[in-house]
């Protein structure tokens, strides 16, 4: 069988358990697709760099993330809604911080990955719910959920917004405490492709897009699927429970009404310079 090769970047994260086991299983190969995944730590501004400069083809990430990041140039399309169901972040300070309510964050540094990451984008959303001025926000890089488990008990920043699924083990560890949670206005994951990948291969991507669907689709409903993630992501083991019920994973092209809602959450607070056509920014059902 010809085999197409397609490179593909994500957050090392549980919801994208069906991609790892979907590889394992051989399912892509099995349908021509040598699928070539890799984990990206540092999140979505790290994921949209390598979109721009052709280290991966194609890429689960944050849908503000990347909504932003086409309209400032990045040569990528959204080509699926991944996760439809909100992503959680909470809102960390360290556990021996003096912070006990949300409003008190306000004019103190937020933690983010990197400019342009969830983290960077949601301390936004949340700074505009609290009614703060946003030309105010403060920001210190940290890089990684690591990077901030050094951060904010050593006081280099305040608080931090990250999945609140996945720094539960923080939390229980008396690193973190959890302030709120902040969710996004939007489905969460998205898929995007580069638009030169789109254009060479695009065969390969709508096999890629089949087989990924079919596994999610029926995902939620395998005997072992909670076992499964428990082994993937033991630290998590005891909230992923609750995490399962909570998420939903998505078959469907994105909406023109999704795009323009995000679209216009990053105008409001600045982060684009104007909306462009949403056509440019993802492909829709026909």
């Amino acid at each position: 069988m010809f085999m197409t090769t397609l490179r593909i970047v994500g957050v090392p994260e549980h919801f994208n358990t069906p991609w790892y086991n979907a590889i394992e299983q051989n399912h892509f190969t099995q349908n021509g697709i040598d699928l070539q995944w890799t984990d990206v730590p540092e999140g979505t501004g790290k994921i949209c760099q390598m979109l721009r400069d052709g280290t991966t083809d194609a890429a689960v990430l944050l849908t503000e993330g990347i909504v932003r990041d086409i309209a400032l140039g990045n040569p990528s399309k959204i080509v699926q809604v991944f996760v439809a169901s909100p992503l959680l972040w909470g809102i960390h300070v360290a556990a021996k911080s003096t912070y006990t309510e949300i409003d008190q964050l306000q004019n103190s540094r937020a933690a983010i990955s990197r400019f342009g990451s969830g983290s960077h984008l949601m301390t936004y959303v949340l700074a505009e719910q609290q009614g703060w001025l946003l030309d105010e926000l403060h920001f210190e890089c940290v890089h990684t959920l690591d990077g901030a488990k050094q951060a904010l008990p050593f006081e280099e920043a305040d608080y931090f917004l990250w999945e609140q699924f996945m720094t539960q083990p923080v939390v229980d560890e008396g690193i973190f405490r959890r302030l709120g949670v902040c969710p996004t206005p939007w489905p969460s994951f998205v898929i995007a492709v580069r638009n030169e990948v789109l254009a060479q291969k695009q065969e390969a991507v709508d096999t890629m897009l089949r087989v990924i669907n079919e596994y999610t689709s029926g995902f939620k409903n395998q005997e072992n699927v909670l076992p499964l993630l428990k082994a993937t992501f033991p630290k998590q083991h005891k909230v992923l429970a609750e995490w399962l019920m909570v998420t939903e994973w998505s078959q469907e092209r994105p909406t023109t009404e999704m795009i323009i809602t995000v679209q216009d959450w990053l105008l409001k607070m600045a982060l684009i310079p104007e909306k462009i056509n949403a056509n440019q920014l993802a492909i829709f059902a026909e």
